[in-house]
């Protein structure tokens, strides 16, 4: 069998130009560990309340140990994500790397996702056997940093997006919540998108449904701590078994993690009251490759989706739409579940919001 390594040329540069390619992903993974330790151990946010430290007065701050600090400091000078001034041998985190490292409240928060890189790590034996055997792997087979990295990485765009931009795309359904309707969110995670509607109309009352007992937990405690306990429960369920009567069904970010989305949005149809509204925020897609390789975060997409996603689904019986569906695939579940209209309401970058009508 004729391979690559068989081919009678080889494009010497070429080569040269992956390799180099390949070594920057290599020190971005290694430096990854590091970066998830910045955010756990609080040092971005240590380094984001001076003007600059030496590795002396981070370990003072922290009360972490000075020669790992040292260490981790010329680490992350070297990534480009601190300065070294050599005159005072001090580091300094820039106003802006602050904003995506060390600022949670900031619209570009990131330092959550080596929360998520961290977890997804920590499960790639079963990832492994799942490969090799077709099994999935479900959400709560995974390192328990999984829920709250993503419950962080995905709070960033609901805090900045859910009220001000997402559901006023929808037609009319903003002086409809504000008047006081009945909402549920499958799938609803530590309860975060549930909370910011509560918070946002206290006219409404909410139900959040998640079949991960420990998330539904932390949601009520979550509920709680908001002062919306009292208009908002959360329950133990799936997609397709949970009961009630809503004017709107939301899913955010969990359709295309389903193992039977059409059969979710068929149980959600027939809990719909008349006029009644499904609405669903997925990550944004094209519908081909082509397509979706084009955008440059498509590499994050999809390898949260093998290694997330698609495993889910596949433990949850098998649709795995992934995390790239496309409007084409999405819309033609609710289709399929037989929705009268279904349509992207609006496409950010890195979202698409979804609306159907039963």
């Amino acid at each position: 069998m004729t391979t690559q390594l068989d081919a009678p040329t080889i494009d010497v540069a070429a080569v040269e130009e992956f390799y180099g390619k390949v070594a920057v992903d290599q020190a971005a993974a290694y430096n990854a560990v590091l970066a998830y330790l910045g955010d756990r151990l609080g040092l971005w946010s240590a380094l984001a309340s001076v003007d600059a430290a030496t590795s002396a007065q981070l370990a003072e701050r922290s009360g972490l140990a000075e020669r790992y600090l040292r260490e981790w400091l010329a680490a992350q000078a070297a990534a480009g994500y601190i300065t070294y001034d050599a005159a005072t041998q001090a580091f300094s985190l820039s106003a802006e790397a602050a904003l995506v490292l060390a600022d949670e409240g900031s619209a570009v928060f990131a330092g959550a996702t080596y929360e998520v890189i961290a977890a997804v790590w920590a499960a790639t034996d079963k990832l492994a056997n799942a490969y090799a055997t077709g099994e999935g792997v479900a959400w709560d087979d995974h390192d328990p940093r999984l829920y709250t990295g993503v419950d962080r990485f995905y709070s960033v765009a609901y805090r900045a997006s859910l009220v001000a931009e997402w559901l006023p795309a929808v037609d009319g359904l903003v002086a409809r919540l504000e008047a006081g309707i009945r909402v549920a969110d499958i799938g609803c995670g530590l309860g975060t998108a549930t909370i910011l509607m509560a918070e946002a109309f206290p006219r409404s009352t909410f139900v959040g449904i998640d079949n991960h007992e420990e998330s539904i937990r932390r949601a009520r405690v979550a509920a709680q701590g908001a002062g919306v306990g009292d208009r908002v429960r959360f329950e133990v369920g799936d997609a397709s078994s949970y009961a009630g009567d809503f004017d709107l069904v939301c899913f955010f970010d969990a359709l295309h993690d389903l193992g039977d989305p059409v059969g979710a949005l068929e149980h959600a149809r027939g809990l719909l009251a008349p006029g009644g509204v499904v609405f669903a925020v997925e990550p944004f897609a094209e519908d081909t490759l082509e397509a979706n390789l084009a955008n440059p975060v498509a590499l994050p997409f999809y390898a949260a989706s093998s290694c997330l996603c698609v495993p889910h689904s596949l433990a949850d019986g098998g649709a795995a739409l992934g995390a790239q569906a496309g409007p084409a695939r999405l819309t033609a579940a609710f289709v399929e579940a037989g929705y009268t209209t279904a349509r992207v309401a609006a496409a950010t970058v890195g979202n698409l919001v979804l609306e159907a009508r039963a």
